[in-house]
């Protein structure tokens, strides 16, 4: 069964932790992520973790063990900033702010309402990643267009 069959989603992000097994346990206690999967190799780093968040999904690994270090890096090796942020749907979103912030997470965008509808904030992980969390469903717009700024 392909994923448009079962309602999947077709695109996920992968990131690099250097702390990757500690990073699971965060991503999931405070952002609310649930593991699906996760591969250790012997010297206890991870190989490849699939964790869900909503319908979607983030998979990960140890930066130590990235076969494409001249493709994608850990945001500590390229002077802390990442390269893409990862934009969540969460219905509650003051509530999930309030609840990072008591986690450790460090909110670099206040929480605010969108003029494109929906409210959310921007908050980094303790390794430098950039998550959006936002009310705003782009699905539920009944129409596809295109506006120019």
């Amino acid at each position: 069964m392909t994923p448009a069959e079962r309602s999947a989603p077709t695109i996920f992000p992968a990131a690099l932790y250097h702390d990757a097994v500690r990073m699971i346990d965060w991503l999931c206690q405070v952002f609310g992520c649930t593991r699906r999967r996760v591969i250790s190799v012997d010297d206890g780093n991870v190989l490849h973790a699939t964790l869900t968040i909503g319908s979607g999904m983030l998979r990960l690994s140890s930066a130590e063990t990235n076969t494409f270090p001249e493709l994608i890096r850990a945001p500590r090796d390229i002077g802390g900033i990442g390269t893409f942020e990862m934009i969540v749907y969460v219905a509650e979103v003051d509530a999930h702010r309030a609840h990072a912030l008591v986690g450790g997470a460090e909110i670099v965008m206040a929480i605010e309402d969108k003029p494109y509808g929906g409210r959310g904030y921007s908050a980094r992980d303790p390794e430098g990643h950039a998550w959006r969390f936002s009310s705003y469903d782009p699905w539920a717009d009944s129409a596809i267009t295109e506006t120019q700024s």
